[in-house]
């Protein structure tokens, strides 16, 4: 039954199931620290927890945050903005985020929106000619890109549509 309360365990027993778990996933220390309330363990439980994990690096918020831009940019197909900001939700230093950032390929990353762009706008209905490239901008900006960056590929992908056809 899966569906039971979360019963409380103590800091030794925490330690070792963090261990496993961020042996298997990378993991932050946002979601270490969740998963620690979860389990109800004191604060001075958790900041020892939590300092026993730095230091076997289980947990190490530059790889974590460096892993979650690579996989969130190539599988989920965000921009930097919504990795960012998904980054600074789990309460990653601004640092360690742009850091990461660096490591995703930027010009990859405007492929993948052109990409997804053009094949957006074969798939939508436009009611007038100012809608089409309106509803291409807000989906662009929703995936996480600058604004200047779905602007320029909103321009190649309506290009491309009426050149096609």
């Amino acid at each position: 039954m899966k569906d039971a309360l979360p019963q409380a365990i103590d800091a030794r027993e925490a330690l070792l199931r963090l261990q496993r778990l961020c042996a298997k996933q990378e993991k932050c220390l946002a979601d270490v620290r969740k998963k620690m309330r979860s389990w109800n363990l004191s604060q001075p439980e958790m900041e020892e927890v939590e300092r026993q994990l730095l230091a076997g690096k289980f947990v190490d918020e530059a790889r974590y945050a460096a892993a979650f831009a690579r996989e969130r940019a190539a599988f989920s197909r965000w921009g930097a903005l919504k990795i960012k900001a998904a980054l600074r939700a789990k309460k990653i230093a601004d640092e360690v985020v742009d850091s990461a950032l660096r490591e995703v390929d930027g010009k990859r990353q405007l492929d993948i929106l052109s990409k997804d762009l053009q094949k957006k706008a074969q798939k939508l209905q436009a009611k007038s000619p100012h809608d089409l490239p309106a509803k291409l901008m807000r989906f662009g900006i929703s995936r996480g890109y600058e604004y200047e960056e779905v602007r320029e590929a909103v321009r190649e992908a309506i290009k491309k549509l009426e050149a096609d056809g």
